[in-house]
């Protein structure tokens, strides 16, 4: 196959040997994603119904949520339709929307940790400035861009990818992954830009990373001498901790698998760490913080 327009269709093959437990994982996956949009929209609808929580913090948490639905839509669908398919196909447009989707809530979850992460510095580090650092607007204006940065980055970064020809239509996984169309391409078709464009992206999100790291090791060093402080910490900065260690963890692990993992992983162990960051933080996030934050606990238990 050496024209890339002829390609139409992809052929995903990560389901090709869980084919004789295909009903039991489609069980359990509908059964989880169900958990997934129940935790999710519970929280969701009770930060927008109740005024007590339209604060930034809440306004945050709800972001957080949404984009966790909105990242497990672009994938649970059609991975329970192709446990109950022969045939694992899917379109080119198809592929590509996916991609999107997927990457981009994984950089709006990076970015909306990041505005938390702020957002606690300045409620404990500069408390007497809070409500005129985090302003109504410009709290919409952090929403904005959480939302809105993620999806133009990777939109750039598979608008280039659609430009390739590509000379394979394999996609060794569960799911469309930008890198992996790419690796597609044809022999001497240019990659450059895409490489450059990919690199600038990693770099991008990687100093979220390290704003969120400042921010908490600056809170840290406040919250020492201080019991307010310390209490004030463990009750509003402990659950975005804990996000943030389980979104990195699953992000982290993928990454380094595909760097490092053996080949002679079973197919299962591989398919799972390949959804990981799919599956475990959209569930975990809303349960770490209505149990841990007292006036989302306590509203879900009045209910």
């Amino acid at each position: 196959m050496d024209n890339g327009t002829v390609i139409t269709m992809f052929f995903l093959s990560g389901l090709n040997e869980t084919r004789n437990q295909r009903y039991v994982l489609f069980a359990l996956s509908l059964l989880y994603y169900c958990a997934i949009l129940l935790v999710n929209i519970a929280l969701v609808v009770t930060v927008i119904l109740d005024k007590n929580f339209h604060e930034p913090m809440y306004i945050f948490l709800c972001v957080l949520c949404i984009n966790g639905l909105f990242g497990t839509t672009g994938f649970f669908p059609k991975f329970l339709w192709d446990l109950l398919s022969p045939l694992h196909v899917i379109s080119y447009s198809g592929c590509l929307v996916q991609a999107l989707v997927m990457y981009s809530y994984v950089c709006s979850d990076l970015s909306v940790l990041a505005v938390m992460a702020y957002d606690r510095y300045v409620a404990i580090c500069r408390p007497l400035q809070y409500h005129a650092v985090m302003s109504k607007p410009k709290v919409i204006k952090l929403v904005v861009y959480s939302w809105v940065t993620p999806v133009v980055v990777i939109g750039t970064n598979i608008s280039l990818t659609s430009r390739l020809k590509l000379c394979s239509p394999f996609i060794p996984r569960l799911y469309c992954v930008n890198w992996i169309i790419v690796t597609l391409a044809c022999f001497m078709t240019d990659t450059i830009v895409n490489n450059v464009v990919a690199y600038t992206t990693i770099l991008i999100y990687v100093f979220h990373g390290v704003l969120i790291v400042w921010s908490y090791m600056y809170v840290i060093l406040k919250c020492v001498h201080s019991m307010d402080n310390r209490a004030k910490f463990m009750q509003t900065c402990v659950p975005h901790v804990l996000s943030l260690f389980t979104f990195l963890f699953t992000i982290l692990f993928d990454i380094m698998t595909i760097r490092f993992g053996s080949k002679n992983f079973p197919q299962m162990f591989k398919n799972f760490v390949a959804i990981e960051f799919l599956v475990i933080p959209p569930l975990m996030n809303p349960l770490i913080y209505g149990f841990k934050l007292t006036k989302i606990r306590n509203s879900f238990l009045s209910c």
